[in-house]
């Protein structure tokens, strides 16, 4: 049997908290380690998509039309950086459109079965609630990243994506759990900051990379040039984080996967 991809759901109800940005630099700095990457982007706003060049206005297929119609997933692939799967606004209806359909919240994980073996790691950026696009990710992935930003605030809404995914466990997918909670927009000089990354380790424990995601103008300046931190600043900081990221899912995510599938 060929291997399968791992599935990895990025979510976190709470926008701006580097959700995007991780998928792409993550994906990016994986596939600079040899792995074969697909981004999947199942947010209407379509940010990982431009990120990566593509003109989402001019998209004649997108996620919608895999997730609603069922047009195979090779259809709206893009390779960039890595491949990416693309979205658009229309992916804003895509809720209500499945909403009458059967099985609906299998219907990323059934795009995705045709073409899992064509990769080593397959990554689902979510949009910013707990919808039905959210609810697919959980139910087509292996394991859920939740990238939180090192607020107290922000720390908060991890009970509600808990309460989501133990849904989604009892109903749907009893595998799927938080594999991995990536601290972002870190500033380790702040009290506040430290103070957010301690409760998160009391709380999770070794579930928390140790990798803290910082703040940086080369986030918002990468997307602008169509490219990922790590192509557009290679030597940075910024890059150097995410390759760590890379590293530790790899340790964790991906290299027990394939030891199972070789024994």
């Amino acid at each position: 049997m060929p291997q399968q991809a791992v599935v990895l759901a990025l979510a976190n109800q709470k926008g701006g908290v580097a959700k995007t940005t991780t998928t792409v630099n993550l994906g990016v700095a994986l596939r600079q380690q040899g792995y074969r990457v697909l981004a999947i982007d199942l947010d209407p706003q379509s940010n990982l998509s431009m990120s990566q060049g593509i003109d989402v206005e001019r998209l004649e297929t997108t996620m919608f039309d895999v997730l609603v119609h069922g047009t195979p997933l090779t259809e709206v692939l893009h390779v960039r950086e890595l491949d990416v799967a693309a979205a658009g606004i229309e992916l804003a209806g895509a809720e209500l459109a499945l909403s009458a359909s059967i099985g609906r919240e299998r219907a990323l994980q059934r795009a995705i079965a045709p073409i899992r073996h064509a990769y080593d790691v397959i990554l689902l950026d979510t949009p910013p609630s707990l919808g039905l696009l959210t609810i697919n990710a959980m139910v087509a992935a292996d394991g859920v990243i939740v990238p939180v930003q090192c607020e107290y605030l922000s720390l908060r809404g991890l009970a509600q994506l808990q309460a989501t995914l133990e849904q989604v466990r009892d109903n749907l997918n009893p595998d799927v759990g938080i594999v991995g909670i990536i601290p972002t927009m870190y500033d380790g000089r702040t009290v506040h900051a430290r103070e957010a990354v301690e409760l998160l380790e009391q709380s999770f424990g070794d579930v928390v990379y140790d990798v803290r995601i910082g703040k940086t103008i080369r986030f918002a300046e990468a997307p602008v040039r169509g490219s990922s931190v790590l192509a557009y600043d290679p030597g940075g900081q910024a890059a150097r984080w995410y390759r760590q990221l890379a590293r530790e899912v790899i340790a964790r995510e991906l290299r027990p996967e394939r030891e199972e599938v070789r024994a």
